[in-house]
């Protein structure tokens, strides 16, 4: 199934029932007096995050969602039947925005969150409700009143421990297929990745963390060009990024330095705030180059980028290295976990 991660719904509560107009009838008893009952109140509209969604792909056929309506009241002063409420899943992760005002409604990242999104109709009065010392026979009612109607765009950002980024063809598929069980498609051309691709990454028996892959990025991304700044926003929820880069470009012009450097621009001009995540290099394709040769590289990437933080060299085509990046990026999540605690 295609990825997709924007939508746009509309949601409509239930109406409310009307009150009745009635009076008591009955054999021998003389001006029964008003017996009529109120109307149900509308069902109301939720949205509930669903860990078993991972695409908002539904909402492309299915866009309108009307709860349903309170029944009128009746005689002998029965209330109507409420409506009841409707309930919208959503995948994990989705942000909800009001289309019309622009307010932002909601923020569902867990399980099971419930967020009621349109408030059904109160149900009307029947003119049991207008009995008085003075107006023994009231022939007044008042109607149910309308539910509540929404326009929705949602928007979904994944939820991912570790984010990878890189030019295309840095070899990000190949390595989260090689730390994973995600089966990304695997291409010699750029833009080989189209939408973002899950992988849980087990190190050991007992410990895992889940890491994103995104559509590689180029230079101008943020003005436009290639295709991954639309799934930028998914590396917002990430604790971690893994910038790779290839070491052992096909074009010898090709500068790794200056792509590491072009990237963590694009970074900066979408968002302060992602630009000062935690980012650590990774040094990829090393089995491309002889092995006297790297560690000449590796000190030139580094000096050119003047580069402090956090350095791992892997080839994600053998699994070289993988292991060992796998493990360091456990301890990272769970020292930040106890941190936070």
């Amino acid at each position: 199934m295609k990825f997709v991660d924007e939508a746009s719904i509309r949601v409509l509560a239930g109406n409310g029932g009307h009150g009745c107009l009635s009076f008591r009838r009955e054999k021998y008893v003389e001006r029964g007096g008003p017996d009529g009952g109120d109307g149900g109140t509308g069902g109301s509209v939720y949205l509930v995050a669903d860990q078993s969604l991972n695409t908002l792909a539904d909402f492309r056929m299915s866009r309108k969602f009307k709860a349903e309506g309170g029944q009128g009241g009746s005689g002998r002063n029965k209330t109507g039947r409420s409506g009841d409420d409707l309930e919208v899943k959503i995948p994990c992760g989705t942000v909800v925005n009001d289309v019309d005002t622009g307010e932002l409604i909601c923020d569902l990242t867990e399980h099971g969150q419930r967020q009621k999104v349109a408030q059904g109709g109160d149900g009307g009065l029947g003119n049991t409700r207008f009995k008085s010392s003075v107006n023994r026979a009231p022939r007044k009612i008042t109607n149910g009143t309308q539910g509540e109607g929404r326009h929705l765009a949602l928007e979904l950002k994944v939820l991912a421990d570790v984010g990878l980024l890189g030019m295309p063809n840095a070899g990000k598929s190949t390595l989260i297929s090689a730390m994973s069980s995600a089966k990304p498609r695997i291409a010699d051309y750029p833009f080989t990745t189209l939408y973002p691709n899950l992988g849980v990454v087990r190190v050991g028996s007992l410990q895992s963390f889940v890491m994103a892959d995104i559509p590689g990025l180029i230079e101008g991304a943020s003005d436009g060009a290639g295709l991954g700044i639309q799934f930028l926003k998914h590396l917002q929820r990430t604790g971690l990024m893994l910038h790779l880069v290839d070491i052992a470009p096909l074009n010898p012009d090709t500068s790794p330095a200056a792509e590491v450097a072009a990237i963590a621009r694009e970074l900066s001009n979408f968002s302060t705030e992602l630009a000062e995540k935690p980012r650590w290099l990774v040094i990829n394709k090393i089995d491309l180059l002889p092995a006297d040769e790297l560690p000449e590289a590796r000190e030139k990437l580094l000096a050119e980028l003047n580069w402090s933080g956090p350095v791992f060299e892997v080839s994600a085509a053998t699994g070289e290295g993988t292991e060992a990046l796998g493990r360091a990026i456990m301890r990272d999540l769970e020292r930040e976990a106890e941190d936070s605690t």
